[in-house]
């Protein structure tokens, strides 16, 4: 889990792509990004957040955003970038969704 916070823009939104590329441990693990903080959002910032999902989604797993604001929140809506993360009211709804996809998951044979 990471957190965002302040704004995400033209000048930062490639320090946001950098961290996000150094903190991911394996692609094929869930992404669960707490956005209570985050008060802006532009297109840039925006094509991190759907980069790091359509990788997510070729491993098998996702991009989940917690505790969107209605600024951030109506921009995902009228870009339909709300139907390529998975939005959650709470950093712990975000968390209990993930393991439920884990649990979910067939393991595989060793």
């Amino acid at each position: 889990m990471i957190t965002i916070a302040g704004e995400v823009d033209a000048s930062t939104s490639a320090d946001l792509e950098t961290y996000l590329d150094r903190v991911r441990r394996r692609l094929d693990e869930h992404l669960v990004v707490d956005v209570s903080e985050l008060t802006f959002l532009d297109s840039s910032g925006l094509a991190v957040l759907l980069a790091a999902a359509m990788l997510a989604r070729v491993h098998g797993a996702g991009v989940h955003l917690a505790g969107v604001r209605p600024r951030v929140a109506r921009l995902l809506q009228i870009t339909g970038a709300d139907r390529a993360v998975t939005v959650h009211d709470h950093v712990e709804q975000a968390l209990a969704a993930v393991e439920r996809y884990d649990r979910a998951e067939p393991t595989e044979p060793a």
